[in-house]
């Protein structure tokens, strides 16, 4: 056992005993347990087969805190859990990229999205589906609206090129299943037949459904593209959920999706398709070329955001959505929607990001800069404003000497719950944060801890008493009852500030270096 927990190449140990008549299970135990004891820490788990005759190694087990299990399918399901564990736990504090695209029209999404739901309509046309797409930048087929069959040879006239024809109901989600979809239609002529031939065949399937007319798109031809799916759904428990997956007119047979809960980021977003079959075949392969994985990735951030910023939106399909090497593309989408009820961001199992906190905020020098919620992206950012900050002022946020800044320390200050706590950060001109400002809840949402930094170069400046105007703020619109900090006694700037926005400074802890402050809202 000493050779195994020193050798590199072994990740966890796993120790069996069969009871026999020429060895005793508790001295094996103990034996096992002296091992572990001078390898503290070491990755050990146990299974002494038997009932009686193993009770005692078993409760040795158990008093040394040695996991110790009845059969070995349990000890490997313990193993496979913690190495999934620590899976989580890296990625969790790993940082994610920048978002890398820019901010999409929100206003033109939520009016489309509103005007359907003051019509009375749950399910918006594909033409309004898509219109919501594109304002956040996903690219989609441009697709054109035809009221009748000679409207729809005009427009594949227009066109020039092969097109797709496409039913128009509200009352129809699958449209291939009742004939509602024609592909590769080459001539005007055929797609007038092919859409008379449409409305009796539909007709005929779906009598109930109402027929507004055709959708008339250019055929998108990528044969080395794949056939992805990406919805969003309710769950009665989690609230929205986002999947991905195979898409296609086969995507229940196929049933090859991840979900998992918004808000995404783009690491997030990769871990999601990596837990999915199709993502082999996205990594390329023989002389297909790989597609493009920030395109998929950012599609699933940007339907994360707008699950978000438009609250009345509760179903989203998007299938098929094409990806190669070239890119991205959604041929078809289907959007569900219905009268916002007033829950919002609530409704989420983990708070998304909270746009509505964006501001701005002004300094003595003419600056303006952007104050808004610290994103998991920010670490760097954080890490560079530590760095160019003194060491003085290090000292007085973290109250004593910080040498370095490891990526543990720096994810957790930038990876928070929205729900608990809020740090605001201060960005300038060359999107540098140079001050930051934070505070952490109680469980009971009765009171909150802050903690704040301005770099160095920024300070005197009047950015310090903004930064805490603003989070006092917010603290006041969660409810909270009472703000309180501990601070250094040497550290005058943040007791005068402290003092300005109304705390009271009283002696702190047993520690005669801080002093508390406390402020009731």
């Amino acid at each position: 056992m000493s050779a195994m927990l020193t050798d590199p190449g072994s990740d966890a140990i796993l120790v069996l005993n069969c009871p026999t008549a020429v060895a005793d299970s508790t001295e094996a135990a103990d034996a096992v347990i002296d091992v572990i004891a001078r390898h503290p820490g070491a990755p050990v788990l146990t299974c002494w087969l038997g009932e009686t005759a193993v009770a005692e190694a078993r409760r040795r087990f158990a008093a040394k805190r040695v996991p110790t299990y009845e059969t070995p399918d349990e000890a490997v399901r313990a193993f496979s859990h913690l190495a999934a564990y620590r899976r989580n736990q890296t990625l969790l504090m790993e940082t994610p990229p920048a978002r890398g695209f820019e901010e999409p029209d929100h206003s033109r999404a939520r009016e489309i999205v509103q005007e359907a739901v003051a019509a009375g309509r749950s399910t918006l046309t594909e033409f309004e589906a898509k219109g919501v797409l594109a304002a956040y930048d996903i690219p989609v087929v441009a697709t054109r609206r035809a009221r009748s069959p000679e409207e729809a040879a005009t427009f594949a006239a227009e066109i020039g090129r092969p097109v797709a024809l496409k039913i128009l109901s509200q009352d129809i989600s699958h449209k291939t299943d009742v004939g509602g979809v024609r592909l590769d239609l080459r001539t005007p002529q055929a797609v007038e037949e092919a859409a008379r031939l449409m409305l009796e065949t539909v007709s005929l399937r779906r009598p109930d459904a109402r027929i507004e007319g055709f959708t008339v798109q250019e055929m998108i031809h990528r044969p080395q593209a794949e056939e992805l799916i990406v919805g969003i759904s309710n769950d009665s428990t989690f609230g929205p959920v986002i999947l991905f997956g195979e898409g296609g007119t086969a995507v229940e047979v196929i049933a090859d999706r991840a979900v998992a809960l918004p808000p995404l980021n783009r690491l997030l977003a990769r871990e999601m398709i990596d837990r999915t079959r199709v993502a082999k075949r996205l990594a390329g392969y023989r002389d297909r070329p790989a597609a493009d994985m920030e395109g998929i990735e950012a599609t699933l951030v940007k339907i994360s955001d707008l699950l978000a910023d438009i609250p009345e939106i509760t179903e989203l399909d998007i299938n098929p959505l094409l990806a190669d090497s070239t890119g991205v593309i959604a041929l078809d989408a289907r959007i569900v929607a219905k009268p916002a009820d007033g829950i919002g961001t609530r409704r989420f199992a983990i708070r998304p990001y909270p746009t509505r906190l964006v501001d701005t905020i002004s300094l003595t020098d003419g600056q303006v800069l952007d104050l808004r919620p610290i994103r998991p992206e920010d670490e760097p950012g954080l890490v560079d404003m530590v760095r160019r900050s003194d060491p003085q002022d290090v000292r007085m946020r973290f109250l004593g000497s910080v040498k370095d800044f490891p990526h543990l320390m720096a994810a957790r200050l930038s990876q928070i719950d929205y729900h608990r706590e809020m740090a605001l950060v201060a960005v300038n001109a060359l999107q540098e944060i140079v001050g930051v400002v934070r505070i952490i809840a109680d469980p009971d949402n009765d009171a909150a801890e802050y903690a704040i930094m301005v770099r160095s170069d920024q300070k005197g400046k009047g950015l310090g008493y903004g930064m805490m105007v603003k989070i006092l703020d917010y603290a006041r619109s969660q409810g909270l009852k009472r703000i309180f900090g501990d601070v250094l006694r040497e550290n005058q700037p943040m007791l005068r500030v402290a003092e300005d926005v109304g705390f009271t400074v009283r002696a702190g802890s047993d520690d005669p270096t801080l002093v508390r402050v406390d402020l009731t809202l």
